[in-house]
């Protein structure tokens, strides 16, 4: 996907990579219309959920899925999706996330979207990030409509 935000810079996303607990999933439980809508972006992206995986639930629920998972340390699980972000090519990656440990993983990626979510949003994710949505399901509609992400990010 081109992503042309004036001012900004033009971008060709092909990754999308989700900090799991707090950004997807609530109490390790992905909602049905979030998994179907993962499913869909792994259509046409690289999707990537990185998570020390508190509950031990990821890998069960994506399980045969192209969605590809990455088990983070629960001591260096930061500076490990910093890492993950780095390979993948930081200026073609979206990452998204809701806690402290996601900082340098937004920071590290072309567009940084902080979520919102049931289980809150850290200070610090919030300052690193380009965007605040207040739930998941505003990125699945940015998606389908990229244009009102770059309203929002233009200068």
């Amino acid at each position: 996907m081109k992503i042309d935000i004036p001012n900004v810079g033009s971008y060709s996303i092909e990754n999308i990579v989700f900090d799991f607990n707090g950004t997807l999933a609530k109490d390790g439980k992905v909602p049905p219309r979030v998994y179907r809508q993962i499913l869909g972006l792994a259509q046409d992206f690289n999707v990537f959920i990185i998570t020390a995986d508190t509950f031990g639930t990821v890998e069960e629920i994506f399980n045969g899925t192209d969605v590809k998972i990455e088990i983070v340390s629960k001591d260096n699980g930061t500076l490990d999706k910093k890492h993950l972000i780095e390979s993948l090519d930081s200026e073609e990656t979206i990452a998204l996330g809701n806690g402290s440990n996601d900082v340098l993983m937004l920071k590290e990626s072309a567009i940084s979207i902080a979520v919102l979510g049931q289980e809150g949003l850290s200070i610090e994710a919030l300052k690193n990030s380009d965007l605040i949505i207040k739930n998941i399901n505003d990125f699945f509609e940015m998606m389908k409509e990229p244009k009102k992400l770059v309203a929002t990010l233009r200068k």
